[in-house]
C-alpha cells in the first residue's frame, strides 16, 4: 500500500515530508511484533498510527483496543488493565477481564503513556519481555499476546530523570520510536488540513464554506498553533459556526487567535513559548562565546597576515583555537608555513592588494562552519573525547546537565 492510499485509506491530511517519513516507518514495522512508540505533541494527530499499524499487521482480525492512561484513576488502572477477582477489592462483585486479557493476539493503543503511575508500570514491563500478567486479587499466572503502541506528549528523558517513568520499560516500549511532526513544522499543510475542516463541517451544520482571504491565509500559515491539528480544527469550527460572512479577513481571524498579537507597524508578532530548560540556554550562550572567541582569533591572524605576510608564533601559541586553520595552509614552493619557525612566514600574503582584499577574506572566513548546531556537535564530541565518554563528566565540562546532554546526543546522532 502507498503512502498516498494510507493517507486517503486512514484520512490523514499533508504532504509534509516529516509526515511522510512517520507513515513510512509505520508501515515498516506494522507486520512484525516489534513494540512501537509514538512521540509528539497535544494534537499532531497520534492516535491515527496505531490503527494504521494494527491494520497492516497479521493482527488486524484480532481485537484493537484504545486506553488513555491518563483517563482511568490510579486506583483502578491495575483492574482495567490485567483484570481482577471477585472481591478483591471494595466494589469488586465479580470477576472481571481486564484489556489485555481481551485483546489477546490483537493490538492494545496505550494514550498518554507516560501517565501510568510507576506500580502499573512494573506490570507492564511484564507483559511486553514475558507476555505474563496477574488478574489483581490472584496469585494465578496468565499469558497474553498481544502488540503494544504506546503514545506520549511527554519528553520522556525529564520524566525518566523526574522518575516519573523506568527507564527500562522507555527502552522496551521504543523499541520502534516514531516522531510526529507539529503543525508549525509543516506549514504547507495548514490551509489544506482548514479547507477541509471548513467543508466538513459546512456539511455537518448545512451552511455555506468558509474562505480565507489572502491576508488571513497568509496570518493562518504564520501562526505558531500550540494546539497543532486539534486547535486548528476548532478555530475552523469556531468561525464557520459565528461569523456570518463567509469571507474571512485577517482582523476577523485574530479574534480567534488568542496569542495573536501585532506591533507597532501592524506587521503581526507571534508569540512563542519561552526555553524550558535554563541549562539549555546556558550550554548554547557558551558555545556562541566559543564561536566569538574563535572568530576573533582568526581576525588578529588576518590583520598580520594583510600587514605584512609575517604571523608572530607567540600570537599562535596564545590562541590555540586558530592553530588548525595555520597548519591547513596550502604551501607550494613559494610559501614557508612551519609552526615552529619563529616568526611564521607566508610569503604569498605580502601580495595581497585591496582588489583582492575582499575575495580572500570571504575564502578564509568561510572556510570553518558558523552553524551554530554544528558549532554544539563539535563540542560535546570535544568534551566526550576528552572524558572518554563518560557523560557526567562531559557534561559537568559543558556546564549543562547530563539529562540535556543525552537528549543532545540522541538528537545529532552523535556516536562514541
Amino acid at each position: 500500500m502507498t503512502t498516498l492510499e494510507i493517507k486517503q485509506r486512514f484520512g490523514i491530511i499533508g504532504s509534509s515530508p516529516l509526515l511522510d517519513r512517520a507513515i513510512d516507518i509505520a508501515t515498516q514495522v506494522a507486520p512484525t511484533d516489534l513494540s512501537v512508540l509514538i512521540v509528539g505533541e497535544s494534537g499532531t494527530g497520534k492516535e491515527s498510527f496505531p490503527k494504521i499499524i494494527h491494520q497492516l499487521s497479521s493482527r488486524k482480525h484480532g481485537q484493537y483496543i484504545a486506553v488513555n492512561c491518563g483517563a482511568i484513576p490510579e486506583g483502578t488502572i491495575d483492574s482495567e488493565l490485567f483484570g481482577h477477582e471477585k472481591g478483591s477489592f471494595t466494589g469488586a462483585t465479580e470477576a472481571r477481564k481486564g484489556y489485555f486479557e481481551v485483546a489477546d493476539g490483537g493490538t492494545i493503543f496505550l494514550d498518554e503513556v507516560a501517565e501510568m503511575p510507576l506500580a502499573t508500570q512494573a506490570r507492564l514491563l511484564r507483559v511486553l519481555e514475558s507476555g505474563e500478567f496477574i488478574r489483581v486479587g490472584s496469585s494465578k499466572v496468565q499469558k497474553t499476546n498481544v502488540r503494544v503502541v504506546a503514545a506520549t506528549n511527554v519528553n520522556m528523558m525529564e520524566a525518566i530523570g523526574r522518575n516519573k517513568f523506568r527507564e527500562d520499560l522507555y527502552y522496551r516500549l521504543s523499541t520502534v520510536p516514531i516522531s510526529l511532526p507539529a503543525l508549525r513544522e509543516r506549514r504547507g499543510d495548514i490551509h489544506l488540513l482548514f479547507r477541509k475542516f471548513a467543508s466538513d463541517f459546512a456539511t455537518k451544520y448545512r451552511m455555506p464554506v468558509i474562505k480565507l482571504m489572502p491576508d488571513a491565509e497568509q496570518a493562518l500559515s504564520s501562526y505558531y498553533w500550540h494546539g497543532n491539528i486539534r486547535q486548528l480544527k476548532n478555530v475552523t469550527e469556531q468561525l464557520s459556526i459565528i461569523e456570518k460572512n463567509r469571507e474571512i479577513d485577517v482582523e476577523t481571524l485574530k479574534k480567534y487567535l488568542p496569542d495573536y498579537k501585532t506591533s507597532s507597524s501592524s506587521l503581526p508578532v507571534l508569540s512563542r513559548p519561552e526555553a524550558g530548560d535554563p541549562a539549555e540556554r546556558d550550554f548554547l550562550y557558551s558555545m556562541i562565546q566559543q564561536l566569538s572567541k574563535e572568530l576573533n582569533e582568526l581576525k588578529a591572524i588576518t590583520a598580520q597576515l594583510i600587514q605584512g605576510g609575517r604571523i608572530s608564533s607567540d600570537l599562535i601559541a596564545q590562541t590555540p583555537g586558530v592553530q588548525k586553520y595555520v597548519a591547513e595552509l596550502p604551501a607550494p614552493a613559494h610559501t614557508a608555513a612551519a609552526l615552529n619557525d619563529n616568526p611564521v612566514v607566508i610569503q604569498h600574503a605580502s601580495n595581497w592588494t585591496p582588489a583582492n582584499e575582499d575575495i580572500l577574506l570571504h575564502e578564509d572566513v568561510t572556510e570553518d562552519s558558523l552553524s551554530l548546531q554544528d558549532k554544539e556537535i563539535e563540542l560535546i564530541r570535544r568534551a566526550l573525547e576528552k572524558h572518554r565518554g563518560k557523560r557526567k563528566s562531559a557534561a559537568r565540562e559543558l556546564g549543562i546537565s547530563e539529562r540535556t546532554l543525552y537528549r543532545k546526543i540522541n538528537e545529532y546522532d552523535i556516536k562514541g
